[in-house]
């Protein structure tokens, strides 16, 4: 019995929840209908599909990963074969010297409005 060939392209939900961005792949193909995975910078759909080479940005609740296809896989394996399939290309994060510090509201202070959200937000450098 001869191994299986191996697939010239893969559907990025599939992908992505393989080499466990997500953790699971309702969540992956959620998260491509929202528009938090793009592939070469265009908005990808869950039946998109990937090949080598390519470049895949996904928003998850850890942060922006940004990761290069190098292999294809569609079922869900070990952590160390996922990272044969892929080269992680995300940033490190900033020193902590340079983090925005959390902006803290006194207790009882009520809802922000929207003068202070606007306020917090350009502390936070998201204007």
């Amino acid at each position: 019995m001869s191994p299986a060939p191996t697939p010239t392209t893969a559907r990025v939900d599939q992908w992505v929840w393989a080499i466990r961005l997500y953790s699971t792949r309702s969540a992956a193909t959620a998260a491509c209908k929202a528009g938090h995975v793009k592939i070469n910078g265009a908005t990808a759909k869950p039946a998109q599909t990937v090949k080598v080479g390519d470049v895949v940005r996904a928003y998850t609740a850890g942060g922006e990963r940004i990761v290069a296809v190098t292999g294809l896989i569609v079922k869900r394996t070990s952590a160390t074969i996922a990272q044969q399939h892929y080269d992680d290309r995300t940033p490190p994060p900033p020193p902590k010297e340079e983090r925005v510090l959390d902006i803290v509201r006194e207790r009882g202070a009520g809802r922000p409005t929207k003068r202070d959200r606007r306020l917090i937000e350009r502390w936070r450098g998201r204007e």
